[in-house]
């Protein structure tokens, strides 16, 4: 298994500089992770540093809390796929899928979907915020949209990834999406019991550490 491979190098703290992110790029190049993955101002630096190798640029939108508008993450995503981004991993609406706004929450995933046709699309679900049964319903909304992927978590709520959560994304999504499991995951042990479990990709700041075990 080359689980470098499965890695989203990632670095999406407030106070990251350009100096931080040039740096997280020599290393995904260096270990030959997946993508790097920054929020949305560093999209075409991220571009820029990536240049000549095979590491993808994934870009946040609506990130961390998933709460602007519509109209606000299309833009931002579409603006990130002008910037070079290859992959966009977008927060959903988490009050309007709590409330059951379900017709929200799919014009909110569609329109970003709109915005990146051609383009890998990750959802990500908050699960530390969801009820088993509304992860179920992020997922299956997600699945309608056209999401490549259902992602776990930011990492910037009240949990990370869990392993029974990525078990039930995979049993509820199947072979219509993939699983990327993201928040918390710091080993090489973890990272695997994820993958065993059904994580397509792994989201984490601790890439190096997990190559390395």
């Amino acid at each position: 298994m080359e689980l470098n491979k499965y890695i989203d190098h990632t670095l999406l703290k407030a106070d990251a500089t350009s100096a931080d992110i040039k740096k997280i790029c020599d290393e995904a190049v260096k270990y030959d992770f997946k993508s790097v993955c920054v929020n949305s101002c560093y999209t075409s630096l991220v571009k820029k540093s990536l240049e000549n190798s095979s590491v993808l640029v994934c870009t946040v939108v609506g990130f961390p809390l998933g709460a602007m508008s519509i109209k606000s993450k299309a833009f931002e995503a579409k603006t990130a796929i002008e910037d070079g981004a290859d992959e966009i991993d977008m927060v959903i609406n988490i009050g309007k899928l709590k409330e059951q706004d379900y017709d929200y929450v799919e014009k909110d995933i569609q329109a970003v979907r709109d915005a990146t046709k051609g383009k890998v699309l990750k959802v990500i679900i908050e699960t530390c915020l969801l009820t088993d049964e509304e992860k179920k319903k992020a997922c299956e909304i997600s699945v309608k949209c056209g999401a490549d992927f259902v992602k776990t978590s930011t990492g910037f709520s009240t949990g990370g990834a869990k392993v029974e959560d990525v078990k039930l994304m995979k049993d509820t999504v199947g072979d219509k999406a993939m699983v990327k499991a993201s928040g918390g995951i710091h080993s090489r042990e973890e990272a695997l019991s994820m993958i065993e479990n059904g994580a397509d990709r792994i989201g984490a700041s601790s890439g190096i550490k997990i190559i390395e075990g």
